[in-house]
């Protein structure tokens, strides 16, 4: 049952609130005092506060930094009079989540409530897969800081609420295996096995007994039965990778599978059922092998259920340092190495590279740094020993500020650990100013304050 902090000096609302939330079924606590919000808030999790903006005692805006202070992600909900809208908007700038005039529908509330709970537990369930990938996989950075991967790492989570296929499209190297592992251990099928297969490593002709198995005798050299990799999934999970490279004629009896939940094991004259949930991946585009007669179109809208796209490495370049840190860590360590950072050059030349080969090709690029220095800086001339790396064709001038802009933004937050306050003052601007470039780019001062 979701529990609502509502802070209000006026008894009546309170009443009217704790009566009309609960018989919705919420868990209301109610107070009338600022210092008693924050004394709870510490004692208690709250999944959403409602908080007035005028209180007696102090400002409701400070209020709800101070609650934010103690879970920096609860939504707060702020209650103005018309009078203080500007105010209200203010406060939807310093972090709360929506505001709502007084007196305001309560169908209206029970909306922005409703929404808001959601929001904070999409939050709440992006930090458990963060800490399962971090657990079991010891891939810190897996998922990375760019809004492009948060969007995809928020729909493993949507996804991993159903049994749907899900299929996976990205080029190779962008951590397929490692999205699809991460989807299964948040699934409801996370105690079950995890079973991965690249489909374009297996010959045509041992496909058929690797997916489905055989029995004994039913072939030459068939000495033993062996239970194939669906049946090995059952009750979890299987990856198919590289599936665009299945023959059709496989894919007739796949589609089967999928269909049925049933398959004859090579051999066997007894089907065997199992309850597995496919997830698929590509580094090819299957809507464009469909369309050259290289993919059954049915078998891709068997797999096609729940489809999401990794972005390559180019696309999401804000990542390659923490990326870089995190391999420099980790092969430091393995090969007993005390090195402590990368050169500015060093820097400049892995953010100038297009990385056709994707996450794998930095962490095979830093394993050789490291392996070859002999410093504890690693320095430009190990990043890319034999190559020359171009530097970047001049951008328009209106592009090249807007990215300047944006760049100058983040390292402001990051310097100032998202104070806004001590940013403008450091930029020169108003403070007003540089809230609206962080909502121009759409930059949350939240996520550079220390947790």
């Amino acid at each position: 049952m979701d529990k609502i902090l509502v802070v209000d000096d006026d008894l009546n609302i309170l009443r009217v609130l704790k009566m009309r939330l609960e018989a919705e079924g919420y868990l209301v606590t109610t107070v009338a005092e600022a210092s008693k919000a924050i004394e709870i808030g510490k004692e208690e999790d709250f999944d959403l506060a409602i908080v007035d903006l005028k209180l007696t005692k102090q400002n409701g805006i400070e209020l709800m930094e101070d609650l934010r202070q103690i879970n920096s992600e609860m939504p707060v909900i702020i209650l103005t009079a018309y009078g203080t809208i500007e105010s209200a908007v203010e406060a939807m700038r310093k972090g709360a989540y929506s505001y709502l005039t007084k007196p305001f529908e309560h169908r209206e509330l029970l909306l922005q409530i409703k929404n808001g709970i959601e929001k904070y537990r999409l939050s709440k369930e992006v930090k458990r897969l963060r800490g399962i990938v971090r657990e079991r996989y010891k891939f810190e950075n897996i998922i990375g800081e760019s809004e492009k991967m948060k969007k995809v790492l928020e729909l493993v989570s949507r996804a991993a609420e159903t049994d749907s296929n899900v299929y996976i499209q990205g080029e190779s190297g962008t951590g397929k295996e490692l999205i699809a592992k991460a989807l299964h251990l948040a699934s409801t099928r996370k105690n079950g096995p995890f079973v991965a297969i690249n489909c374009a490593t297996i010959p045509e002709t041992l496909l058929e007994s690797e997916l489905f198995g055989f029995k004994k005798g039913a072939f030459t050299g068939a000495f033993y039965t062996k239970k194939g990799l669906f049946a090995q999934a059952d009750g979890g999970s299987i990856l198919l990778d590289e599936i665009s490279e299945i023959p059709l004629s496989m894919q007739a009896k796949l589609l089967r599978v999928i269909e049925e939940k049933e398959f004859y094991p090579i051999g066997s004259e007894k089907t065997t059922k199992v309850n597995v949930r496919i997830i698929a991946a590509s580094n090819k585009d299957l809507e464009k092998e469909v369309k050259k007669g290289n993919f059954r179109n049915d078998l891709f809208y068997r797999i096609h259920v729940i489809p999401f796209k990794l972005p390559p490495l180019r696309e999401r370049k804000e990542d390659i340092p923490l990326l870089a840190d995190y391999f420099l860590r980790k092969f430091s360590e393995k090969m007993k190495k005390e090195i402590k950072g990368f050169s500015p050059d060093a820097l400049k030349k892995m953010m100038l590279y297009s990385w056709p080969g994707n996450v794998r090709e930095l962490e095979n690029v830093i394993e050789c740094a490291v392996a070859m220095s002999t410093q504890d800086i690693i320095s430009g001339d190990l990043i890319f020993p034999t190559q020359a790396i171009k530097e970047s064709i001049l951008k328009p001038l209106k592009k090249a500020k807007v990215e300047f802009e944006k760049r100058y933004i983040i390292q402001l937050m990051e310097l100032t650990q998202g104070n806004v306050t001590q940013a403008a003052k450091l930029a020169g601007k108003y403070r007003a100013d540089l809230y609206k470039l962080l909502e121009k780019y759409n930059i949350n001062p939240e996520n550079f304050r220390k947790k």
